[in-house]
């Protein structure tokens, strides 16, 4: 009988490991399922990270072209101001209204611009 109580000890504690092991196994399976979907979501954000990315360098590109175009229009506006400047300079110098003397004097400007016009 002495025999008998190790032997279902031994059955007892067999199954016991048996026990073991499966709850190891499926805490590996939790494991291998969680390290998944770790991964899968370190993919999602990294895909995003590089959409964002992408769509700053996109959004700093056209704003280099837009800043280049504006430059251009702003020298063009500039030689066309410097031009306009001489052009006025050139008027100033020979406009009768400018050098007429009856611009000084207070009467109504219709009759002071009739007055200074050449004939």
């Amino acid at each position: 009988m002495s025999c008998a109580v190790p032997a279902a000890a031994a059955a007892a504690g067999g199954s016991a490991a048996a026990e073991g092991s499966q709850q190891s196994h499926e805490e590996d399976d939790r494991k291998v399922r969680r390290r998944e979907k770790n991964r899968v979501a370190a993919q999602r954000s990294r895909k995003k990270q590089t959409q964002k990315a992408d769509k700053l360098h996109e959004e700093y590109e056209s704003l280099e072209q837009e800043n280049t175009s504006l430059k251009r229009e702003i020298g063009k506006l500039t030689d066309e101001m410097k031009h306009l400047s001489e052009v006025l300079k050139d008027h100033e110098k020979i406009c009768p209204l400018l050098h007429c003397t009856m611009n000084f004097v207070t009467v109504p400007r219709p009759d002071a611009l009739t007055s200074c016009l050449p004939r």
